[in-house]
């Protein structure tokens, strides 16, 4: 085996890139180890072209193992992996999202990215497996505009109680909500930032931004590794030339339509003009096309045309003229409306949110501890008490398509929202509640995933959750011009204008797509997505002040609906009640077997949930969750020395008496017990059936033995009977 290293300290660890022969057929290739933490990244591209495509095919494969982890997991009967996980769906955005800006998108030969996790410690294979793709990418043959550099940063709390940045986390930190402050995936290239995953328990913008710019120190050491290694082992790469649009059809185009482009985009909203605008080009240029080329097929190059001097002209009027598609001003944000239930009694909570052109429904359901998500991924394994899935049905867009399955992007929409909202959900000691939203996107003109979380919170407070504040989101944009290297040195910095509340055409022809979440004190979630090689900090500091001052407006709007968390859930919900038992007798609630529990479930229809550290819950309608209490009560009471109680006498001895003291404990009343008088035979005296007072006078509970007299708590009482 051909075998070549390179290291470099990051973090505190050794980051280590190993190229072999083990993967030769593949453009480039490297394992990546951190740690113990150990991906491989492949990176292919076709031969040929995919003609009629009118897109950049790029494919991203993040693939867990669960031999990674030394795990043999699955059912009893299947044992290969099966569908990504979640987690895994989620690293492969993260990646395909930081590459594909990269690219040049006129590219028609498909390309695949495949990172395959090898071992796995307590190190982020996720970042890992960004920079591994970035370095497989750099050394191929592959046109390709990098290497780039991920980390993951955050502020944790040390041994002092004190925060501090550290770079790449271990899992045992990141899992821990406690612990961070604020916990950032950051990637980016010279200096600029072109991919964010953010989450933050209510985190200023100011402390976000000084966070940006220590992650582009450590991306900085990640690139010029990059670069040294792609100096010595780096193939030549491949040239791809662009395809050149007729003459005649730019002439056609200039002609016929261009005239028309600018009103169409402006005509307030615009979609339907520009849509209409674009179905008379497409029409057009097919039909003269037929005429003078019959041969021809491919009408990609004009649709291109069309796009790109759509781009132009957005970006022209947004920089030199403070001007946007549907008149707005740059920091506007579109009508709002917010309805907080009101649907059906059926539902445990529900809300509605308009902004614009964009309306989500947003439903709560509330469930016990039982109904928790349990996870079993290749690092972790854990119960979820708290779930938010996002649908984007056809429809949606106005237009046909697969409906039932969930694509990438709605995993990824529903995950942001998940993370935005689970920043201010109440502990599980305070609301022990299961806790499912669903987001339906009912119309889409521009970010349905920050619509999701403000319907969400909607809906969390029409169900009365007690959260600690409503989260409303807002995505930014961004204008920027395009300058050569060259431009860039002699004016420091681009012409650009920010965006608040994109919407339609500033979505798909805008440089940036920055979604921020959070509270009236801070920040609780962050995605980045950028159509250029990345954004400049200042710019994205910019963006987060702007991007509060619309929040503040949105949560005004949500408050004016619904001001609090409703007092009482729904009565449609689940009760829970919670008591807590000694651990040593959760045995003796279960039974053998579960025998006890499984009795006490179905004489009362309540479900019961028992922890490792003696917290039990009972969920159900309130009259069962509170008799299936009871019994538990019953059952783990422990009595002391000195009580006075009543009970019923169910079995007579020589030596004494049994006396019942709940429905699953007896004591004993010794005969020199009974009374202050000499008694020959217990039975002259006491009946079975007989209600008698007793006084506990010694507990023994190594051997469960209660004693009990009658004649210290009522010394009179048999010759009351006598």
């Amino acid at each position: 085996m051909q075998k070549k290293e390179y290291s470099l300290e990051i973090g505190g660890k050794n980051l280590t890139a190993i190229f072999t022969d083990l993967a030769e057929q593949a453009q480039g290739s490297v394992m990546l180890k951190y740690g113990e933490t150990i991906v491989l990244a492949t990176a292919c591209m076709s031969h040929d072209r995919q003609d009629g495509l009118g897109f950049f095919n790029l494919t991203v494969d993040y693939v867990e193992r669960f031999y990674a982890a030394g795990k043999i997991s699955g059912s009893r009967f299947v044992k290969r992996e099966g569908k990504p996980s979640e987690d895994a769906i989620l690293a492969s955005r993260v990646i395909d999202r930081t590459l594909r800006p990269l690219f040049d998108q006129s590219i028609r030969h498909a390309v695949q990215v495949i990172v395959t996790v090898i071992s796995v410690d307590d190190n982020d294979p996720t970042v890992l497996a960004v920079n591994a793709a970035s370095l497989a990418l750099a050394v191929s043959n592959i046109p390709w505009n990098g290497p780039i550099g991920c980390v993951r940063i955050g502020k944790y709390a040390n041994e002092n109680n004190s925060e501090e940045l550290k770079i790449n986390a271990g899992q045992s930190l990141r899992l821990d909500d406690a612990q961070y402050k604020h916990d950032l995936t950051v990637c980016g290239k010279d200096g600029n930032i072109n991919m964010i995953e953010a989450s933050a328990h209510q985190t200023d913008e100011r402390e976000l931004e000084e966070t940006l710019k220590r992650a582009s120190e450590e991306i900085g050491k990640l690139e010029n590794f990059q670069k040294k290694i792609v100096k010595e082992i780096g193939k030549e790469k491949r040239v791809i030339e662009k395809e050149v649009i007729n003459p005649e059809s730019v002439k056609l185009f200039k002609e016929n339509i261009l005239p028309k482009m600018t009103g169409a985009i402006f005509a307030g909203a615009g979609k339907e003009k520009i849509d209409e605008l674009h179905t008379i080009w497409n029409k057009m240029a097919k039909e003269y096309y037929s005429d003078k080329y019959p041969e021809r097929e491919d009408f990609a190059l004009e649709d291109n045309l069309f796009d790109d001097t759509e781009n132009d002209i957005l970006h022209k009027k947004a920089i030199e003229e403070n001007k946007r598609a549907d008149g707005r001003k740059m920091d506007e944000v579109r009508d709002l409306y917010a309805q907080a239930g009101g649907i059906s009694s059926v539902l445990h909570g529900s809300g509605i949110f308009y902004r614009g052109g964009t309306h989500v429904l947003s439903v709560l359901t509330l469930g016990g501890p039982e109904d928790k998500h349990m996870v079993d991924g290749m690092m972790t394994k854990a119960d979820k008490r708290f779930m938010h899935h996002y649908n984007f049905p056809p429809y949606s867009s106005g237009e046909t398509g697969r409906a039932g399955f969930t694509n990438r992007r709605e995993v990824g929409h529903g995950a942001l929202a998940e993370k935005a909202l689970a920043m201010v959900l109440p502990p599980a000691a305070e609301f022990p509640y299961t806790m499912r939203l669903v987001s339906e996107s009912m119309a889409s003109n521009g970010s349905t995933s920050q619509a999701s979380i403000c319907a969400s919170t909607l809906a969390l407070m029409d169900g009365g959750v007690p959260i600690v504040a409503p989260v409303a989101g807002i995505a930014m944009g961004l204008m920027i011009e395009e300058i050569t290297n060259d431009e860039l040195r002699i004016k420091k910095e681009p012409k650009y204008k920010i965006l608040t509340d994109i919407q339609g055409p500033e979505d798909h022809h805008g440089d940036m797509d920055f979604k921020v979440a959070g509270t009236r004190n801070g920040v609780t979630a962050i995605q980045l997505d950028v159509k250029v090689e990345g954004v400049p900090i200042k710019i994205l500091g910019e963006a987060l002040v702007q991007a509060k001052q619309a929040r503040l407006k949105i949560l005004d709007r949500i408050e004016k609906e619904i001001v609090a968390p409703r007092a009482d859930i729904s009565p449609n919900a689940p009760k829970i009640l919670m008591i807590k038992i000694k651990p040593e007798m959760i045995g003796l609630v279960i039974g053998p077997g579960g025998k006890i529990v499984k009795e006490i479930k179905e004489k009362t229809g309540a479900e019961i949930t028992i922890e490792d550290d003696g917290t039990v819950y009972f969920t159900g309608k309130e009259a069962s969750a509170s008799r299936a209490k009871e019994i538990v009560l019953e059952l783990t009471r422990e009595f002391n020395v000195g009580e006075m109680l009543k009970g019923e006498v169910v079995k007579i001895a020589d030596f004494g008496a049994f006396v019942r003291l709940n429905s699953s404990t007896d004591g004993m009343v010794h005969i020199s017990e009974l009374a202050p008088f000499r008694i020959e035979r217990v039975s002259d005296i006491i009946k079975e059936g007989m209600m008698v007072p007793v006084k506990v006078i010694s507990v023994d509970k190594e051997k469960c033995r209660i004693g009990l007299s009658v004649k210290q708590a009522d010394p009179n009482f048999f010759n009351a009977k006598r």
